[in-house]
């Protein structure tokens, strides 16, 4: 074979031509220790405090300790592929997830990478898992409710939109059930959410998005997956990637509800990680920073200004007590970051109160602000004869005589809570509950048996909605109760009684 000069020269231009000249330079290093989902690296002097590093068998990792001569990174997959003398090479980027529209009914892991198996999502935007929260400048007051339907929440510890409120409840008290219900009660009312589940069982979940398929709530709702399967570190994202996800609707000027089902589980995480970085331990082994892993991430809860977009971000964080314990560490905490706390009581839930809301340990610091007008003026004195009624029935254990006046107030608060109760996954609108909530306390109930309570609301909603359809409507509309109106519901409510007995 013979090979002509002007060929081998026109190869040579050609690939003279096609040269290019920029240079694709990375900071590499050496894996010096491996184990536990943790790598210790010697070199990368550059890297930054949440870098992504890529680990052999594409394996990535998340620079968190930056030692003097080693780096200590926690790895997001598996570190079977690892071995000490491996290269890792520093990638210039942060954790990111992705955002959007697209992710409105799917089912993600920590990284956003869907797990629904529905094919991949379709969004052109990331991002980055930590931000710093909004300034004060930036927002503006908390005085639009968010409506979970359930009317021990609605009236007695009102939650705003862009508020922090805290669910707290031993296991079992019906927390997460309070959350999947004020999803659902979002149906219609361009609100979008984030479910995020930390270190929960698999099957728990399952059953959570079988739910909101079942009632449709899906189609505005984000599901952020770190089962007790998953590693501590995606365990560790998954309220960061959450709240990432539901701040590019915030700046969109969208209203945003993010729930972190729970946070207990997400500082177990994050001491399993800085004990195996060998950070060093403080009260009950969290590190010293565990205030300020809740902190910054509770503080990107926001209700935006109308000249930044107006939108808002409200945060409910759950917390697992420990026989009732509210003044353990964790549990102090968190209270000290939210705007109010809603404190489920077990001894109610087995009593058969659910929701088991106590409303004396329960409070919202923006109270009757996120009310219609209606509510708050219904609702005000449902606390105090909440307070009173548990204070006498305390005192009636005794077994002393009672004056009528004191049985006259134990009837009225029996059918206080009677009416309080709801079933799961059964969320009222606000004019209905205001409808029942004056019927309660103008003690039109006062001749009703207790145990005929719950079918008295039940059948007057009925008769309300076939017959007297006007009410509801103008309090959905004009959001208080005039004269005219209270009239309207006295005449309702004497002719439905004329129709019905309830002895």
């Amino acid at each position: 074979m013979i090979t002509k000069p002007e060929e081998i020269s026109s190869v040579i231009k050609k690939q003279i031509r096609n040269f290019s000249s920029q240079l694709s330079v990375s900071e590499a290093g050496t894996v010096i220790q491996v184990g536990d989902g943790i790598a210790s690296i010697y070199g990368l002097n550059n890297a930054m405090n949440g870098e992504l590093l890529e680990f052999p068998g594409g394996v990535t990792g998340m620079a968190l300790n930056l030692n003097e001569n080693s780096i200590g990174a926690v790895l997001l997959g598996s570190d079977s592929l690892i071995k000490e003398g491996d290269p890792v090479m520093s990638t210039g980027r942060v954790a990111e997830v992705p955002v959007g529209d697209a992710m409105l009914g799917r089912v993600v892991n920590a990284l956003g990478q869907p797990i629904d198996r529905k094919g991949v999502i379709p969004s052109a935007a990331f991002r980055k898992i930590e931000r710093i929260a909004p300034g004060v400048i930036t927002r503006r007051e908390v005085n639009v409710p968010l409506q979970t339907g359930i009317k021990a929440i609605d009236a007695l510890v009102p939650i705003g939109r862009g508020q922090r409120e805290l669910i707290i409840g031993d296991r079992q008290t019906g927390k997460t059930a309070l959350c999947i219900d004020t999803i659902i009660n979002q149906k219609g009312k361009d609100v979008f959410c984030i479910y995020v589940a930390i270190g929960q069982k698999a099957s728990t979940v399952a059953r959570v998005v079988r739910t909101l398929n079942e009632t449709g709530a899906m189609e505005y709702t984000t599901v952020v997956v770190a089962t007790a399967s998953d590693s501590a570190p995606l365990q560790y994202f998954a309220p960061y990637a959450g709240c990432a996800i539901g701040e590019e609707w915030m700046e969109a000027g969208k209203d945003v509800l993010v729930i972190y089902d729970d946070l207990s589980k997400h500082a177990v995480a994050y001491r399993a990680l800085s004990l195996l970085l060998r950070r060093p331990p403080g009260r009950e082994a969290y590190p010293g920073d565990v205030f300020y892993l809740h902190s910054r991430l509770l503080e990107r809860a926001a209700c935006m200004s109308e000249e930044y977009g107006g939108g808002s971000l409200t945060a409910l964080p759950v917390i697992e007590t420990l026989e009732g314990d509210i003044s353990a560490y964790i549990p102090t905490n968190v209270i000290s970051i939210t705007d109010g706390q809603i404190y489920l009581e077990k001894e109610m839930f087995n009593n058969g109160i659910r929701p088991a809301i106590n409303p004396g340990f329960s409070v919202s610091r923006v109270g009757g602000a996120a009310q219609v007008k209606a509510m708050k003026k219904i609702a005000g004195p449902l606390r105090i004869e909440l307070a009173q009624y548990r204070e006498l029935m305390a005192f009636t254990q005794f077994g002393s005589d009672l004056s009528k006046d004191t049985l006259e107030r134990l009837k009225h608060g029996s059918r206080v809570v009677e009416i309080l109760k709801q079933p799961q996954y059964e969320p009222m609108s606000v004019e209905k509950q205001v409808l029942v909530l004056y019927v309660l306390t103008n003690k039109y109930l006062s001749d009703v048996q207790t145990e005929h309570v719950r079918e008295f609301e039940k059948d007057f909603l009925d008769f309300a909605d076939k017959h007297h359809s006007d009410i509801t409507d103008e309090i959905r509309e004009k959001k208080e109760i005039s004269g005219e109106l209270e009239r309207k519901i006295e005449a309702a409510v004497v002719e439905f009684k004329k129709r019905h007995t309830f002895r």
